[in-house]
């Protein structure tokens, strides 16, 4: 595998810059996935990397988990809905345990929508896609990807921040919060902290 030499502070602050207005400047090729083989190779790479970096297995194969869940569904709920670029930017800083995803897809709220016409808040959106079993791929008997983030989350101590729209889904422990935010980010936008 490649040495990554790259300065990740800018390519976190890059991708959450790209999130919120898609401006090609700040998604490069290091860290952007435009289909999903590629995506799931970098997950590879991720893994491979995280084993070597933290001492417990268990741990580095709930995180790639949780981050191959989170990017799966970026593909699987936006496949020919990008809002205009398609795939997800991905990259992790092993020195300051943080990692971030984003696409540039529909959003929680459309995915959730198209299931549950009702709902009409991203905060509404957010508190279904975290905590019940509804797919947005209806009629699939699917929808647990995130709540199973959630689970594996907050037993673990991972913290993540996940932003849709003007609302984020906030967990740590056993802190569940949604709130509104100022940052609006018309896709996904997730910040794990482990």
């Amino acid at each position: 595998m490649i040495e990554r030499q790259i300065n990740k502070k800018n390519n976190i602050s890059d991708i959450e810059q790209w999130a919120i207005n898609g401006d090609k400047k700040y998604s490069k090729d290091e860290y952007y996935c435009p289909t999903r083989d590629i995506f799931q190779a970098r997950l590879s790479g991720f893994l491979e990397e995280l084993r070597k970096k933290l001492t417990d297995d268990n741990r580095a194969f709930l995180l790639t988990a949780i981050v191959g869940e989170i990017g799966n569904n970026s593909f699987d709920h936006n496949l020919g809905k990008w809002l205009d670029v398609p795939g997800v930017c991905f990259d992790w800083d092993p020195d300051n345990y943080l990692i971030i995803l984003a696409d540039r897809g529909q959003g929680v709220l459309t995915t959730i929508k198209k299931v549950r016409p009702t709902t009409n808040t991203n905060q509404k959106a957010l508190q279904t896609a975290f905590t019940e079993t509804l797919s947005g791929r209806s009629p699939e008997r699917r929808g647990n990807g995130l709540k199973f983030v959630r689970q594996v989350a907050q037993a673990n101590s991972i913290e993540i921040s996940f932003h849709s729209g003007d609302a984020l889904c906030f967990i740590n422990n056993n802190e569940f919060t949604i709130k509104l935010t100022t940052k609006k980010v018309p896709g996904t936008l997730a910040i794990i902290k482990f």
